[in-house]
């Protein structure tokens, strides 16, 4: 498993960073430990997780169960040295935090501690907001798109520079090391470097959006900034929920998977979706792969800084995803690919 710097942190992490979202419902706590046991066999060393985590569905009764389960091993194995861990405070209008509070100075302060508590730790390594307060065009919300609405430019870089200055001080309280963001934009992530720059707060290291075969918005303006000013692209979902393992073939809802407890899969299921997977599954065993592996290294091959972010329900099912450590697709095989992308582009 090679080791990549994160951002311009100095911080070295694996090339796959293990994510988290499923322990608490889908998965339980002794199933989480063995996840993580297998993770560190096969080199990893990156941890991914959130305060509202876990998922399918988000709940404020379930919120912070998967942190618990990360702590519950750390306090059993003792590996903290071993692991290199990102969390999430939740962004505005989530139903996992009563009232569905924006990111601000106090919230900040009050999520970074009860973390803390959870994954009975000192220190978080990469602390990143999940979401903008101003709103993004993330979660399909694509088609409503609105950035008029958004508060002014000032005001923006206003509420940014309160939170950096809070970021500040955790940092020296030695409570977080960096900063990141997640589904962000461009602009905003430009807006973040820049108040940075300026002296306002740490600099962002890590970018956490959807990114996969089938869910390609970074490869542009973010790819150039990513690339560029050295931010990780943090990719999650390279999977696309699931679609492109191919289980879904056909509008399936096979029992125990996501999809029977999320129907619609965060808005990416439809009957096109299952039809581009399949030429991407074909593909892959065509060229003797295990589609799970040629969509996790295909991530891993792209021309900006990224780590895919790999997720499980069970420690067979992570097995391919880790087989894609140190993999390095065939430039026929890439070509390939990329002509799938130009024939059938994003269909979520």
């Amino acid at each position: 498993m090679r080791k990549l710097e994160l951002g311009q942190s100095g911080i070295m992490v694996s090339e796959i960073c293990l994510g988290t979202m499923t322990w608490g419902s889908q998965n339980t706590e002794a199933e989480g430990h063995a996840q993580i046991d297998l993770a560190l066999d096969r080199g990893v060393n990156f941890l991914d997780t959130a305060e509202m985590y876990p998922v399918n569905p988000v709940k404020a009764e379930t919120a912070g169960r998967t942190e618990e389960i990360v702590g519950t091993y750390l306090a059993k194995r003792g590996k903290r040295d071993d692991l290199v861990i990102a969390t999430k405070i939740t962004g505005e209008g989530s139903n996992a935090i009563p009232g569905g509070p924006e990111i601000s100075p106090s919230r900040i302060r009050q999520a970074i501690e009860d973390s803390l508590r959870r994954l009975q730790t000192d220190y978080v390594d990469l602390y990143q907001f999940h979401w903008p307060n101003r709103g993004s065009y993330h979660f399909r919300k694509t088609w409503r798109w609105d950035p008029s609405k958004q508060p002014s430019k000032a005001q923006v870089r206003d509420d940014m520079s309160a939170c950096l200055e809070t970021l500040t001080a955790l940092q020296k309280e030695g409570k977080i090391r960096e900063f990141g963001l997640s589904n962000e934009t461009a602009w905003g992530t430009a807006q973040w470097l820049d108040l940075a720059e300026a002296g306002k707060g740490p600099r962002v290291q890590a970018i956490q959006n959807e990114y996969s075969l089938m869910c390609r918005y970074y490869d542009l303006d973010l790819g150039e900034l990513g690339y560029h000013e050295q931010v990780t692209l943090l990719a999650y979902s390279p999977l696309a929920a699931g679609i492109l393992t191919g289980k879904y073939s056909g509008d399936v809802i096979p029992e125990g998977t996501r999809r029977a407890l999320v129907h619609n899969l965060g808005g990416r299921a439809n009957p096109r979706a299952f039809d581009v997977a399949d030429v991407y599954t074909g593909l892959a065993k065509e060229a003797g792969l295990d589609p799970v592996t040629m969509a996790i290294a295909w991530v891993m091959s792209r021309p900006f800084p990224v780590i895919p972010i790999v997720g499980a329900t069970s420690v067979e099912q992570l097995k391919p995803n880790l087989d894609a450590a140190g993999m390095e697709l065939p430039k026929e095989l890439l070509d390939k690919i990329a002509v799938i992308h130009q024939h059938h582009p994003m269909p979520f």
